[in-house]
Formats: C-alpha cells, structure tokens, sequence
C-alpha cells in the first residue's frame, strides 16, 4: 500500500459502488422508481455498468462482487400508506426515512443515582477532542444525558457550526473559560467558571477556543440526540435577537459574576438562573452554598429530575442512609423523596438542576 499522501484537490467527484450482475432491470429501477438519472453507461452495444446520481448521492451499478448495500432516501413526507424498504433488483435495500423525523422523549424511569469522580470509569474521548465523563450511566431510562466535560490543553477546538435535536440541553462551566458563538446572539463570547447557557433546540453554534484545563457540566434530553452540521450558516450572523422562540425556549447566557445571592432555606444561599423563564418553565438550574449552616433539609420534589453536581468541596448527603461527597461527585434524587445536605465545608458548592415534569420541549 503507497505511503505516498493524498492529493485531495486532485479528487474531482465520489461515487459508490454496487455489485449488479444484470443493468437493465436494475437501471429501470433507479431511473424509473427513484428518481436517478444515467450520467454514463457502457458498453453502447450490451451496457454492463452505469453510473447515476440523483438525491445528492452518486451510484455505479457494475458487474462486480460484494455486498448489495444499503442506500437511505430521506423523504419530506411519508404516508401511512407508503412502503418503508424497496429491494432493488440487484439486492440493495432502500430504506425511505422521514427526512427530520420527531424527537421520541423517553418517560423519566426514576432511581437514585451516586457517580463519583474517584470510582471512574475513565472518562472517554467525545466529538471535536472533548474528553467526557458520565454522570448518570442508566440515563434514567434514556430519558437524559449528564456528562462532565474537559479540554485538557486548550486553544482552538476543532468545532463547525452545528445544532442538536433535543428537548432540552444546557451547559455549565465548572473551571476555565470557552468562547462560544450562537446563532443570531451576536458576537463570540466567554463563558466564564460559574456562568451557564440554555441552548434552546436547534439554534446553531459553535465552540471556538478554550483554557487548558477547562470543565464544563452538560446536560440534555434525550440521552441519545442528533449532532448535526449546518455547513451553510455562517457564525456569527451579526443579528441579535434575545427573544428569538427556538422550539419554544429562547437563548439564555447566565453571567455569575452580575448575578447577586439569595437567602435559600436556613443558613444556605442560592444564586439562580433564568431558566425558569428562558425554558417556559421546563427547567431551573442554581447554584447552592451554605452562608451560616453547614446542614440543609431539602423537600421532596415532584418533577423529572433532581440532579446535582458538586463544583468545590465536600459534604455528606442523607437518603436511606450516609453518601460522602467530593468535588466532582454527581447525583439524582428520585421524585417524593426528600433529603439532607449536612457537614458542608465552607467552600461546598452544588449545581442544581430542576426538570419539573412532563416532557421537556413537548
């Protein structure tokens, strides 16, 4: 096999390859069924291979061994009526897809669950040379996603603009700084230790450059959504348009350091985000530490989810029994229980994250 590099601007077009013993019927196929058209064809006088294009794909049906394939046709629209597979004549499998099918939202399937950053598992490399831990490995049923997310080195991150299918996702910096750029949200920013977004569904953006050493805390609904490119958008858009609806939320850039404390419980302070508003009520996400106490009582809640991330320090939580916590520690309290924050250090910090019930985006 040659060493020798090679010359991508030499490559003026792509196609895949099919095995197909006999053109005719198979050529009829693509053409006339599908929507292909012949681009070339030979021999003249007993044509054996064909190469087509058509749906932005390019085929070449030639008398050759190997697998049939499968070729995936992303439809606008599908009826109730419509087949789902077409075999074609030489054994390849058409499958019709709906071109931007709806998010299935698994129900929340509600346990306690305890991850801590001293057990492990090692965490893994992720899209775009992110390094991701699990915080919640059941995913609840597959209803969320939690992942604790590093940048060992810094600088420039091999991103492209980009958006997720989901109900609802936000990111929380722990440590360092990113510079981020949202779709019509104006210029690139910073998004600092303490400082939080809301990205709403679909709205485009793109992660440019880090601190080494950076840590965010992301969470979405459903664990398993889409990443998709948008090559065409151009960030930033030079438009900013705070009340923008993305699926019924809009953009939110929590700053810590405009944000003033408020009295939480006895002897803890909070500092809320506008969550709350910014998801219509789906979600509400703070940040606990104790100002006079070093124990709080939390009530049950009633919602989706309770999760919490330690950011600094260590504490002990009560539920059925005694749970040291460290820094980097994660946890879900399931719905009706309540529980108890005590012996938290002075430094102690906990994220807190509120989905307050039904499905998120429905």
């Amino acid at each position: 096999m040659s060493n020798l590099p090679l010359e991508l601007h030499l490559i003026g077009s792509a196609e895949i390859q099919l095995p197909c013993a006999d053109l005719a019927p198979a050529l009829a196929f693509f053409v006339d069924r599908l929507g292909f058209r012949v681009d070339v064809i030979f021999p003249a006088e007993e044509p054996t291979t064909a190469s087509l294009s058509g749906h932005g794909l390019r085929l070449r049906l030639a008398p050759v061994g190997g697998d049939p394939g499968i070729i995936r046709l992303a439809c606008a629209e599908l009826h109730a009526q419509d087949a789902r597979v077409l075999i074609a004549p030489n054994g390849t499998r058409i499958e019709l897809v709906e071109a931007d099918p709806p998010i299935l939202q698994p129900l929340f399937q509600p346990e306690f669950v305890l991850t801590r950053a001293a057990d492990g598992p090692e965490p893994g490399a992720g899209r775009a040379g992110m390094i991701y831990r699990d915080l919640i490995p059941s995913r609840l049923g597959g209803a969320v996603v939690a992942s604790h997310i590093s940048i060992p080195d810094g600088g420039p991150v091999a991103d492209w603009v980009h958006f997720h299918k989901i109900t609802f996702q936000m990111i929380f910096c722990r440590r360092g700084w990113v510079r981020l750029v949202y779709e019509d949200q104006g210029e690139p920013f910073i998004l600092s230790a303490g400082d939080c977004v809301l990205q709403p569904p679909r709205i485009r953006h793109r992660v440019l450059e880090s601190s080494p050493g950076l840590e965010v805390v992301e969470l979405g609904c459903p664990a398993v959504h889409e990443t998709l490119a948008d090559h065409d958008m151009p960030l930033p858009t030079g438009r900013l348009l705070p009340d923008r609806d993305f699926g019924g939320q809009v953009f939110l850039r929590h700053i810590a350091a405009e944000t003033s404390w408020t009295p939480y419980g006895a002897g803890f302070e909070r500092q809320a985000t506008r969550m709350v508003q910014a998801t219509r009520g789906i979600a509400d996400v703070g940040v606990l530490r104790p100002a006079t106490a070093n124990r709080l009582d939390v009530p049950a809640h009633h919602g989706d989810l309770l999760f919490g991330f330690v950011l600094e320090g260590a504490a002990k939580l009560e539920r059925q029994g005694a749970h040291p916590l460290a820094a980097a520690d994660a946890f879900v309290i399931p719905p009706g229980e309540a529980w108890v924050l005590e012996d938290c250090g002075a430094d102690f910090a906990l994220l807190q994250v509120a989905l307050r019930g039904g499905r998120p985006g429905g």
